[in-house]
């Protein structure tokens, strides 16, 4: 049974928002702030999660976004990224063009459900706030891993928003990234029926 592990950048106020200035957003840009050295270890981080990742999983935005710019990328991680199946749940979305994609055009949560029975290891959602809560809402995250950026935006859209019950969490890992992040993994905790306690 596949794992989905939600893969997310944020800063230390819970925003994702807008991390590179594409969006328009008026505090955007926030990930570009990040010293060399803290880039040069979260590329590293990043690196060994894909290394260790079954398949991707997208909202069709970010699924966008990352199609626009790996496909013409070199290296280790860009083939990496290339060569691993993707998902995107869109009702949108035809004819995806990045290798190894697949729309998942259904119900959200039949889609990503059936895709957790099919696939064995780690499905990583990256950005894809809107997917993210929804997953979150009914049950199907497994795992968070977040980078915490030092800043505070102080507006803009959250990881969490508003939830229709509690998320209980434990934390499995915490380390620092470089001088200036920190990279925190925590499990969802379930009850003996398999729901978030």
């Amino acid at each position: 049974m596949g794992k989905i592990v939600i893969s997310e950048n944020v800063s230390l106020d819970g925003v994702v928002q807008d991390p590179t200035g594409e969006e328009g957003f008026g505090r955007g840009g926030w990930f570009d702030r990040m010293a060399d050295k803290d880039r040069l270890e979260w590329t590293k981080v990043e690196f060994d999660e894909a290394l260790g990742t079954k398949a991707l999983l997208l909202g069709r935005r970010s699924y966008e976004w990352f199609a626009a710019r790996w496909p013409a990328r070199s290296g280790a991680w860009a083939e990496r990224l290339n060569a691993l199946p993707k998902y995107v749940v869109s009702s949108t979305l035809v004819d995806p063009e990045w290798n190894n994609s697949t729309v998942l055009d259904g119900e959200v949560v039949a889609e990503v459900s059936k895709l957790k029975q099919e696939l064995d290891g780690d499905i990583v959602v990256y950005a894809s706030r809107r997917l993210v809560r929804t997953l979150l809402e009914h049950g199907l995250a497994d795992e968070l891993r977040l980078i915490v950026h030092p800043v505070v935006l102080g507006a803009g859209e959250r990881l969490f928003g508003e939830t229709g019950a509690e998320l209980p969490l434990r934390l499995l890992d915490t380390r620092t990234v470089g001088d200036g992040l920190a990279a925190l993994t925590y499990g969802i905790v379930r009850d003996a029926q398999g729901n978030a306690a």
